[in-house]
């Protein structure tokens, strides 16, 4: 698993990333990436916009939906599906697997990350005939904090 990034490091990240491949790191998806990462619990896309109308002029829903559609596609943030909210990725490699321990009590997501899937899951995709491109993972339960 790689280390931890800052914020900083993580919108910097996407920068560079958005350079390398000739893709633009537009305004908008700056913005949205360091709200994100700014964020300490996982943050919903109105939660996003409000914030974005402090910062941009007259932000609509659809500029917060691409910028998350561009950071989920290229795997810098997260979409935690339960809560239908977003975390940065806080490793120092993009990847398409993740799992994730929400705390039900304080809210708070631990991301995890087993590179590869997992062989249970695996087994039962290939007997499926089943091809998986992406994953994720979400566990509930109680964090170090709150139990």
């Amino acid at each position: 698993m790689g280390h931890l990034v800052s914020e900083r490091d993580f919108v910097d990240s996407v920068a560079a990333y958005c350079a390398e491949k000739g893709a633009r790191f537009t305004d908008s998806r700056r913005e949205v990436a360091l709200i994100i990462a700014r964020s300490e619990k996982p943050i919903g896309a109105y939660d996003i916009l409000e914030q974005l109308g402090k910062i941009l002029v007259n932000p609509k829903p659809p500029t917060v939906y691409r910028a998350i559609d561009f950071l989920l596609e290229n795997h810098f943030i997260h979409k935690i599906e339960s809560m239908n909210a977003f975390i940065a990725c806080r490793t120092d490699h993009r990847h398409s697997g993740s799992q994730f321990m929400i705390c039900n009590e304080c809210g708070k997501v631990i991301e995890t990350h087993l590179c590869s899937l997992p062989s249970a899951l695996k087994d039962a995709a290939e007997k499926k005939s089943f091809t998986p491109l992406t994953w994720s993972v979400e566990v509930r339960g109680l964090c170090s904090d709150c139990s």
